[in-house]
C-alpha cells in the first residue's frame, strides 16, 4: 500500500507544477483538484474532444467573465450551457455598467434606497438592469419577425452577441466564434424579464426545446465530449442530460460547494451520473468540493500549461 507523499512547493513555481505536487500527496481535496487539472489539460490538449462549459452560480460577475471568455475565442470551449443569470451579467458589463465590490453585511433596505441590488458581497445598479431593459427590446427587434416566432436560446444570444461591441463579451464572442451558448432557463433571470415584455408587445416565443435538440446534434456530432461544471443547478443537468443518447460523457470535471447527502443534483458526485447513462462507465471525472470561482481559474491555467 503506497504512502501519502508530501508536498514539496516553492516560489515561483507554476501552477501545472503546483498541482503535480498535489498529486504527489494522493489523497484529499489535493488529489481531487491534481484529478481535474490532468482530465482538463486532456480535453484542452486532444482534438477530438468537443468541450461543453455548464455555468451556474455568480461566476460572471464574480470575476470569471474574460477568463470564460478568452476559453471560447481560445477554441478551448466549444459550447456554453448558462444560467440566464451569468448571460444577463455579461451582458450588462457588455452595456458600460460594472459590478460593483461591496460588503456582505450590508443593510439591504439601505442598498434598496441607494437603487442597488446584492449578489453576496457584490453591488449592481439599477440603472444597468434598465439600461439592459432598453438594449434587449431594440437588439431583439433588429431580428427577423418570423425567425422570432419560434427561436432557440442558442440562436436568441448568436444574434445579440452579433449586435455587441465590447471584446470582453462572452456573448459576443461566442456569436464570432458560432459557439452555441445553450440558456434552457432563459426565462428565469432578468434579461428573461426583458424578453418576456417584449413579448408583450411584439412577435416573440423562445423555445427552450430547441436547444436541447441542438445540443444532443452536437454530442452525435463529435467524437468525444468533455464537460467542465461550475456550480451546478439547471446548466449542469442540461449538460449531463444530452449525453445519454450517445452513451455518456468520455470526460468531465465539476467544481462545486454543495453536498451530495440531501440528494439534490447540484451536489451529487460525477459517479453519480454513470448509473444514469450520463457519463461513460469507463470515462474520466473528478469532483472538486469548493468555491469555483476560486478554485477553476488556478485548475484551468494550470490545465493549459500542461496542454501546450
Amino acid at each position: 500500500m503506497p504512502y501519502v507523499r508530501h508536498m514539496k512547493l516553492k516560489p515561483g513555481m507554476r501552477l501545472s507544477k503546483v498541482s503535480d505536487e498535489m498529486r504527489r500527496s494522493g489523497v484529499l481535496g489535493p488529489r481531487r483538484f491534481s484529478d481535474a487539472v490532468e482530465i482538463m489539460a486532456t480535453m484542452f490538449r486532444d482534438r477530438r474532444y468537443t468541450n461543453v462549459m455548464a455555468i451556474a452560480g455568480p461566476m460572471v460577475p464574480g470575476g470569471l467573465r474574460e477568463l470564460i471568455g478568452d476559453l471560447v475565442t481560445d477554441e478551448r470551449i466549444h459550447a456554453l450551457a448558462m444560467t440566464g443569470a451569468n448571460v444577463t451579467h455579461d451582458l450588462v458589463e457588455s452595456l458600460g455598467h460594472r459590478h460593483q465590490i461591496g460588503a456582505e453585511t450590508s443593510d439591504d433596505r439601505k442598498l434598496k434606497k441607494r437603487g442597488l441590488y446584492r449578489i453576496y458581497d457584490i453591488y449592481i445598479s439599477q440603472q444597468a438592469v434598465e439600461a439592459l431593459e432598453k438594449f434587449t427590446h431594440r437588439a431583439v427587434s433588429r431580428i427577423d419577425e418570423e425567425k422570432r416566432r419560434n427561436i432557440a436560446p442558442w440562436e436568441l444570444l448568436h444574434e445579440i452577441g452579433r449586435q455587441l461591441r465590447d471584446p470582453a463579451s462572452i456573448v459576443r464572442n461566442a456569436s464570432r466564434k458560432d459557439v452555441p451558448i445553450f440558456c434552457p432557463g432563459i426565462h428565469d433571470s432578468m434579461l428573461g424579464i426583458d424578453l418576456w415584455t417584449f413579448g408583450q408587445l411584439k412577435p416573440l416565443f423562445v423555445n427552450p426545446m430547441r436547444d436541447f435538440s441542438r445540443i444532443v446534434e452536437l454530442t452525435y456530432e463529435s467524437g468525444k465530449i468533455g464537460l467542465i461544471i461550475l456550480g451546478g443547478g439547471m446548466p449542469k443537468h442540461f449538460a449531463l442530460l444530452a449525453n445519454t443518447f450517445r452513451g455518456g460523457l468520455d470526460a468531465a470535471v465539476q467544481f462545486t460547494m454543495d453536498r451530495p447527502e440531501p440528494g439534490g443534483l447540484s451536489g451529487a458526485p460525477l459517479d453519480e451520473a454513470v448509473s444514469w447513462g450520463k457519463i461513460k462507465p469507463r470515462g474520466r471525472t473528478a469532483t472538486v468540493i469548493g468555491d469555483a470561482a476560486t478554485l477553476f481559474p488556478m485548475a484551468c491555467i494550470a490545465a493549459l500549461e500542461k496542454a501546450a
